[in-house]
């Protein structure tokens, strides 16, 4: 059997790979982006010079070789689902006997007057990378649309360059859509303190061309122009499946998948940022453009190609990300904003570059989830609370386990656990640190918030 996986992705190689393990079947990757597997989410490292391209690869390129997994450089323009075959750009055509479509996302562009511009452009790929570096040698000033992951991870990769950057974000607090208003608060602050121009509620209106036909100035919807002489655009992504549209596969946004990643064409199945399941799972996104997941629906398909049909279970929603010096993880459900049935409990450090947030069921204290900003914490068991549905309580006086911080950093759990008790003395959590410990805390402590 032929297994042909168009997009060399972590959801593609991860597929790849799993199927080697679990099977003997003929697998043929195709890409048009690399020639080799690399890791998306280092580009920004190779651009701040942490990292060679070469450093970004996690297997070795004669390693494709020895576990029979064929690595063809090329273009698929059409899926032909009658005569399963794939047609590439060259002309050439491909047959198949199962079909994986992996080809993740594209940077949103959304018809903007001068978005077409040289120097202007979005962040996903390695070729992305390879403009960024030469749209902005010798540049004055930048400007980055949008906020969230893509837009902080620009703008940081300019800084290291000691480009000065402008962010338009359209919202009135950065990724207020995600983030609760303290956290999103505090990442404002932040982003700020590193010299970042934030404009929260503007928007851009057009891109300017300078005399040398390249960007030249962005004009917010205010009406103030900035100059600049790089557009980086991070106002999101959409599934890359320009492709596939005039065939018979079914799409909306991404293509449309059941909880096998079956497509409506027998052995056609979709994965990654690309794929849309029809009935989302509670809880989750029709559309999950996360690393992690991308990861999980690779996995899980190789078992369902290589005869072992279960659906896909992906447990509980976590994701991790860097905002600056804030690292940031994330686990459970932690809505932007409150839910009714829920409560939550909110610590953060004076320092305002640290914080916990834990929610949970108004009436069983069930916990629910939790977002941590400059601190380190085991997923397993924050994945074991929710498993065992742990309430709050128990999640408090079990974080010192869960912490993995480096050795000899400050820790906050007690200092977490007094502001528990002073918040909800009704509740209140039997001090267990011993008395040496405990005094060692107050001599030593960092300061609180």
């Amino acid at each position: 059997m032929h297994v042909v996986i168009i997009g060399n992705g972590i959801s593609g190689i991860t597929c790849a790979r799993h199927i080697r393990k679990n099977g003997n079947h003929d697998i043929t990757v195709i890409s048009y982006e690399s020639n080799h597997f690399y890791s998306r989410t280092a580009l920004m490292y190779i651009y701040m010079g942490h990292m060679r391209y070469q450093d970004t690869k996690p297997y070795e390129d004669w390693f494709w070789e020895k576990n029979r997994i064929d690595l063809v450089y090329g273009k698929v323009v059409q899926v032909q689902p009658e005569s399963k075959q794939i047609q590439l750009s060259d002309g050439s055509k491909m047959a198949y006997d199962k079909l994986v479509i992996a080809t993740g996302s594209s940077s949103n562009k959304f018809n903007w007057p001068g978005q077409d511009l040289p120097g202007v452009q979005g962040l996903y790929g390695l070729q992305d990378l390879e403009m960024m570096n030469d749209h902005t040698k010798n540049i004055e000033r930048a400007v980055v649309i949008g906020g969230g992951l893509i837009g902080i991870e620009m703008a940081e990769m300019l800084l290291s360059r000691a480009i000065p950057v402008t962010m338009l974000v359209r919202e009135s607090s950065f990724w207020n859509n995600v983030l609760p208003a303290e956290e999103s608060e505090m990442i404002n602050n932040h982003i700020r303190k590193h010299h970042i121009d934030l404009r929260l509620s503007s928007e851009l209106k057009e891109i300017k061309a300078g005399s040398d036909g390249k960007v030249g100035a962005v004009i917010t919807t205010e009406g103030e122009t900035i100059n600049c002489q790089f557009v980086g655009l991070t106002v999101g992504v959409h599934p890359n499946i320009e492709f596939i549209k005039s065939s018979a596969i079914e799409t909306n946004k991404g293509v449309l998948v059941n909880t096998y990643f079956e497509t409506n064409i027998k052995d056609i199945y979709a994965i990654g940022d690309c794929a849309e399941f029809k009935d989302p799972l509670p809880g989750r996104k029709a559309i999950e453009q996360v690393w992690y997941t991308g990861k999980m629906h690779g996995a899980s398909l190789a078992q369902i190609i290589c005869g072992n049909k279960m659906p896909y279970q992906p447990g509980y929603w976590f994701n991790s990300a860097k905002f600056l010096d804030i690292e940031y993880q994330t686990y459970g459900t932690v809505p932007a904003k409150k839910v009714d049935s829920q409560s939550d409990f909110y610590w953060e450090h004076s320092s305002h570059e640290k914080s916990i947030r834990l929610v949970y069921d108004q009436e069983s204290k069930r916990f629910l989830g939790a977002n941590l900003f400059g601190l380190r914490y085991r997923h397993h068991l924050f994945n074991q609370f929710l498993e065992e549905e742990r309430d709050i309580k128990y999640v408090i006086e079990h974080l010192p386990a869960a912490n993995f911080d480096p050795e000899f950093y400050d820790q906050y759990e007690y200092f977490l656990k007094e502001a528990f008790n002073k918040r909800y003395p009704e509740n209140r959590i039997q001090e267990k640190v011993a008395s040496g410990l405990k005094s060692f805390f107050k001599i030593f402590k960092p300061s609180e918030a």
